[in-house]
């Protein structure tokens, strides 16, 4: 048996223990929590705008280092850490991958306020040269193999993700960035989320309708099936690797009724041939929508993208039934990766020294919530616009049905965003 100088010790031992685990954990909040100084940075320029808020590009005063600062916006004075920022921050402090962007801390400034003090809140995020929707809007020339090396890195930074039971949830053009070393980045996870698994085997998890910018949104979301998973970034995916050949966005609905059908005249009808669950939808029932209509992606694309395995890797991208659609893994062993050429570097797109950023490639237009809508009310009602946005003329007329009409002109403005309101940025974080 021990003895009492012996217990005692040993208790000591593990209330030592105890303590320092506790203290561990501690720091580990501390290092999680806290917050930097946005005094210590000097603004550079500003690279972005958006109902959340503002992004900026800074310099650390000590270290000259540069970074991105994403400044959110707060309805009430009185109201502490946005809400709406607290899950892209949970999410992004547990992920660590070169294809995603890297969140660097939590910034905040004091300043004097009506009750006491107001603070302002910002992120900082290590700072990229270009965004895709910039590069492609400003018509630089990309080769082959950077194509390739772009859709790559984009799978692969998206097959992360799923391996980590994450849904991006808005993959489009803009919030794909490249930085100077070549490596692509995939940002904006404001509306990301982690999946959940199901509470019993025939049950299945539902989500929010709310998500993915009109122009890159899945048919399953657009007909409001709310139990949606993985496949509805392959969507977006396939999208924006058919940008890399057309230059601006595939199909430029203004309406949800429109996109639907823009993506009929492309990927054809809706049916319980070519989509077994589709009649299960109650928006489906309910929606009077072409019945008819064959695919004719190959066709209508094979003018703007002559290598066939790539079109061939959008076609099975694109598909209606997102049981169809691949995967990630599936992707990236497409033939498409595989035949010469292969996946290049990147780095050459920063040779020349020049940042390509949408937002700076089109600072002299209003990105405002009240433009956007004046903007789209205007395009319905007057005809022809000549708005300065990344629509664009594609083969066989997709950017134009309006109400499943065919349309002589084209929407050139910006895509209506998941609540109806523009809450991306342009270039954004």
């Amino acid at each position: 048996m021990m003895d009492d100088c012996e217990l005692e010790l040993i208790v000591k031992e593990l209330e030592a223990d105890h303590s320092e685990a506790l203290k561990e954990i501690d720091r580990e909040l501390d290092a999680k929590t806290s917050t930097l100084s946005v005094d210590d940075y000097e603004k550079i320029q500003k690279v972005g705008q958006g109902t959340f808020g503002e992004v900026f590009k800074v310099r650390h005063k000590t270290t000259k280092e540069i970074f991105a600062l994403k400044r959110l916006k707060i309805e009430k004075e009185t109201e502490g850490f946005p809400i709406t920022a607290l899950r892209e921050v949970r999410i992004l402090r547990s992920l660590s991958h070169k294809n995603i962007v890297s969140l660097k801390g939590i910034c905040h400034r004091r300043n004097p306020g009506i009750n006491g003090y107001r603070y302002e809140f910002y992120l900082l995020f290590e700072f990229c040269d270009h965004d895709l929707a910039g590069l492609l809007s400003q018509k630089v020339e990309i080769s082959l193999p950077v194509k390739k090396g772009i859709a790559k890195q984009l799978l692969t930074g998206i097959c992360f993700l799923h391996r980590n039971n994450i849904l991006h949830r808005d993959l489009k053009a803009s919030n794909i960035l490249i930085d100077r070393t070549g490596t692509l980045k995939i940002a904006d996870f404001g509306l990301a989320r982690l999946t959940v698994a199901p509470s019993a085997p025939d049950r299945r998890v539902c989500y929010t309708g709310r998500v993915v910018t009109l122009w890159y949104r899945p048919p399953e979301i657009l007909l409001n099936d709310r139990c949606y998973d993985r496949p509805v970034d392959l969507w977006g995916a396939g999208c924006i690797i058919a940008e890399l050949w057309t230059k601006c966005p595939l199909m430029q609905g203004d309406t949800e009724v429109n996109q639907l059908r823009l993506i009929i005249n492309l990927c054809g009808s809706f049916t319980p041939a070519t989509w077994p669950a589709v009649e299960k939808l109650e928006a489906f029932k309910n929606t009077k929508l072409p019945m008819d209509t064959k695919r004719t992606l190959r066709e209508k694309l094979a003018p703007k993208i002559p290598c066939q395995s790539a079109l061939d890797l959008i076609d099975k991208l694109l598909a209606c039934d997102p049981s169809k659609r691949l995967d990630a893994d599936q992707s990236l062993a497409h033939e498409f990766f595989q035949e010469e050429p292969l996946a290049g570097d990147l780095s050459c797109l920063s040779q020349s020294g020049i940042s390509f950023l949408e937002y700076l490639g089109q600072a002299n237009r209003s990105r405002s919530v009240a433009a956007v809508a004046a903007h789209i009310n205007n395009f319905r009602s007057a005809g022809p616009q000549s708005f300065r946005g990344r629509g664009g003329v594609l083969p066989g007329g997709l950017s134009g049905a309006m109400n499943g009409a065919a349309n002589p002109f084209r929407y050139r403005g910006l895509p209506p965003d998941p609540d109806n309101s523009n809450i991306n940025f342009d270039r954004i974080y």
